[in-house]
């Protein structure tokens, strides 16, 4: 069989989700719609909002737009990396507006979530981590054809429709990093939900597309700059366990900013908490980082509030200052007062090369602090913080929630309902965190 064919296989054929998986994916959704409800006032969100606002009736297509890039809009949203992707920042938005438009439960959101998160993982398997490297986007590539399917099953298709979806899903896929801190990124993913769900509506009208579009001649494979694919691997993927349950799983962000700097702020704050130093004893940080993390931390002094979450000199400067970093450190008012060149100016980075992430494809994320006093203190980390080998606990989740949901009235409520979401037998209360 084809890619496709496998993952459209293994979509309908899946077996029965365990109950730790769906805890996993209840909170991932939990996350997504916090940093969705957080990201509505965002400038990405309301030029969105305002360029699709002729529509009186907004179908579930626009509406997966408009919450798929809210929730991307602050870089709070979980990281995936398998699919290399912002996973639910694509998924909940396009499988929320269906379910909603649909009238289908919290346990069918939470499968259909659990099966486009699977196969957003074994398209990202097939490219391999080259994808993201040479630049592609893989929340808007990868999500988008990955969602399709999560989209068609909730909608009902059959094997060869979800087949048809993430064919036409291909045709689709778009979106580059070298948008990346411009209110373009988190359109990416609004786009990507978007896709997903007219993907899979013209699937359910018989359009189809070639079944090896994958990895065929001219295909994304080929095209989106795939490497190590060796097609006997498939062999295994109606039977391995979900990535949500296996490595580090889909990880939440303990910062509003790019994934790239996290191992380096949670190593600060493993130093911090074992040495007595504030930012006015620091001389000089140094990082060293993975090269598609470098390239994706592309401002050296930002001069806005985008700009900073793709920062290195800013996040570090920031949780030198204050020991975290929290949504009021990224606006525009708060870039301008933080922003001190002389401070930003101690922080560099560097990258490890591609002969050694050749060797090695997991390598740590390094930072050391030289203070004034003449010590040298250094550490390193190969996950941040909220991977399945260090989760966040019940109170790292709540708090997060209400740091982003504080100004919703009744937030509370909502967060006990999703904590049982799969026993919610309609979603319409979660109307009030969506754009």
């Amino acid at each position: 069989m084809t890619v496709i064919e496998t993952i459209a296989a293994w979509c309908v054929r899946h077996p029965t989700f365990s109950a730790r998986a769906s805890q996993l994916a209840r909170d991932a959704i939990s996350d997504t719609l916090a940093c969705l409800y957080a990201g509505r006032d965002d400038f990405s969100t309301q030029a969105v909002q305002h360029a699709w606002a002729h529509y009186e009736s907004q179908p579930a297509a626009i509406i997966a737009l408009l919450n798929g890039t809210a929730a991307h809009a602050i870089d709070y949203d979980d990281n995936f990396g398998p699919g290399m992707s912002h996973a639910s920042a694509v998924l909940v938005p396009a499988l929320l507006a269906v379910a909603l438009e649909q009238q289908r439960d919290g346990r069918a959101l939470i499968e259909a979530y659990l099966i486009g998160l699977q196969a957003q993982a074994l398209i990202g398997e097939v490219v391999s981590s080259a994808h993201y490297t040479a630049g592609w986007h893989g929340t808007s590539t990868i999500g988008c054809i990955g969602t399709a399917a999560g989209v068609a099953w909730l909608k009902g298709l059959d094997e060869a429709g979800i087949a048809r979806a993430l064919t036409i899903a291909v045709s689709l896929a778009s979106g580059v990093k070298g948008q990346f801190g411009t209110p373009l990124k988190p359109f990416h993913a609004g786009m990507a939900a978007r896709n997903a769900i007219d993907a899979a509506q013209l699937a359910a009208s018989e359009m189809t597309g070639r079944l090896d579009i994958i990895e065929g001649e001219m295909g994304f494979y080929q095209l989106f700059a795939g490497a190590g694919f060796q097609p006997e691997s498939m062999a295994g993927w109606l039977t391995q366990p979900l990535h949500i349950i296996e490595t580090v799983g889909v990880m939440p962000k303990k910062h509003p900013c790019c994934g790239s700097t996290h191992r380096i702020l949670d190593a600060i704050a493993d130093l911090q908490a074992l040495h007595a130093f504030s930012a006015s004893d620091v001389e000089s940080v140094t990082t060293k980082v993975g090269i598609s993390n470098l390239r994706n931390l592309a401002y050296q002094q930002p001069q806005d509030e985008m700009q900073a979450r793709f920062s290195m000199n800013y996040c570090v400067a920031v949780m030198l200052e204050k020991g975290a970093l929290s949504v009021a450190d990224f606006t525009r008012q708060q870039v301008r007062q933080q922003a001190d060149a002389a401070k930003l100016a101690r922080v560099s980075m560097s990258s490890w090369s591609a002969a050694e992430e050749a060797e090695q494809p997991n390598l740590p994320h390094i930072v050391t602090i030289m203070l004034k006093d003449g010590r040298q203190l250094s550490a390193q980390r190969l996950s941040a913080k909220g991977s399945l080998t260090e989760p966040f606990s019940a109170t790292d989740k709540q708090q997060k929630f209400a740091d982003c949901c504080g100004r919703l009235r009744g937030f509370e409520e909502i967060w006990q309902r999703l904590g049982n979401l799969q026993q919610e037998s309609q979603l319409g209360f979660l109307r009030k965190m969506m754009v």
